[in-house]
């Protein structure tokens, strides 16, 4: 017999787990009868660099969960409408079903955001799915400059936080139209003046390298409101630590030979760099600001997310990990 408070093995012979994990293969048979609802040419414009994204990782990877995450939405819908029966008189709307999504630079989130985007609006019953970035909520770099953080863009204090969160509460509150601020890449800063309006989605993804950060303790001793509060389910995209720093550098090097070509663009000084130059550089702000930012701030949140998807070192997903309802 076990001693008191010790975790009873299950058939399998493991520890309880408050997680299902599933290799590809499991993973992949939940949507084997399924058509993927994407084309190859949709694929391609959602690719990000450097992914390893092709028809069988939406088939076996994403169309799954697409599906999961739409099952999800229908039953917060129920839930809604159950509500309204016992509380004996109509609701407002229900809010838009709000997914977070997160992981490292360089992780591929951007592309998971993208495609998930483009599959959940493919299934009739929510076609109207928004995407956010949490760059656009970086604060302005003179603003940066001014408080010394501009090498210290991408952690938490880098963001204007109060205005995100108003984002999602406005989001959660069922407003009918909703601004975020608009990031340039290619000028490294968030574009004066420009907004992106959200109208009554059906789904908001909210992606961002910080978006499970938990609530900040205040210097009176109380808590706040963190963004993720207003998840609905969240999403997190997990890889070997050296696997992202080397798809960092490959990264910085295919920008070198095309977006960095752009005279316009922030990062134009590195274009004439050579090879092992560009590498070596691409290594030192890794090593000085991604890096750390990901074994400090980011990586500490995988275990807030709802689902993780782990990552090969060819980008490929191997396995998922669900939390237990």
């Amino acid at each position: 017999m076990a001693p008191p408070g010790a975790a009873v093995p299950d058939e399998s012979g493991r520890e309880p787990s408050p997680y299902v994990e599933l290799d590809r293969t499991s993973w992949a048979a939940l949507a084997r009868t399924t058509e993927a609802p994407l084309t190859p040419a949709e694929i391609a414009r959602v690719r990000g660099l450097g992914d390893a994204l092709d028809l069988d990782e939406v088939q076996q990877v994403y169309l799954p969960l697409s599906r999961m995450l739409s099952m999800y939405v229908g039953s917060a819908r129920r839930l809604h409408h159950e509500q309204e029966e016992f509380l004996g008189k109509p609701q407002p709307p229900r809010t838009p079903f709000v997914i977070g999504l997160a992981g490292s630079v360089a992780a591929g989130k951007s592309t998971t955001a993208r495609v998930l985007q483009q599959m959940l609006a493919h299934w009739p019953e929510h076609p109207h799915v928004a995407l956010v970035t949490t760059d656009g909520f970086l604060l302005p770099n003179t603003e940066l400059e001014r408080r010394g953080l501009l090498q210290r863009k991408g952690f938490p204090e880098s963001y204007d936080r109060k205005a995100l969160l108003r984002f999602v509460v406005d989001i959660k509150s069922g407003k009918e139209e909703v601004e975020a601020p608009v990031y340039s890449h290619r000028d490294y800063d968030v574009l004066r003046g420009e907004k992106v309006v959200v109208r009554r989605p059906d789904i908001v993804i909210v992606e961002g390298l910080n978006v499970l950060q938990p609530a900040r303790v205040r210097e009176d001793g109380r808590t706040g409101l963190a963004v993720s509060d207003f998840f609905d389910f969240s999403v997190y995209v997990d890889a070997a630590t050296s696997d992202i720093r080397r798809w960092y550098v490959e990264r910085f090097l295919r920008l070198r030979e095309t977006a960095f070509r752009d005279p316009q663009s922030y990062f134009s000084k590195y274009a004439d760099l050579s090879p092992d130059e560009a590498a070596a550089e691409a290594e030192r702000i890794w090593d000085a600001i991604n890096g750390p930012n990901l074994t400090q701030n980011v990586l500490p949140t995988r275990s807030r997310a709802t689902l993780v998807l782990r990552k090969d070192a060819d980008h490929s997903v191997r396995y998922v990990r669900l939390r237990k309802l």
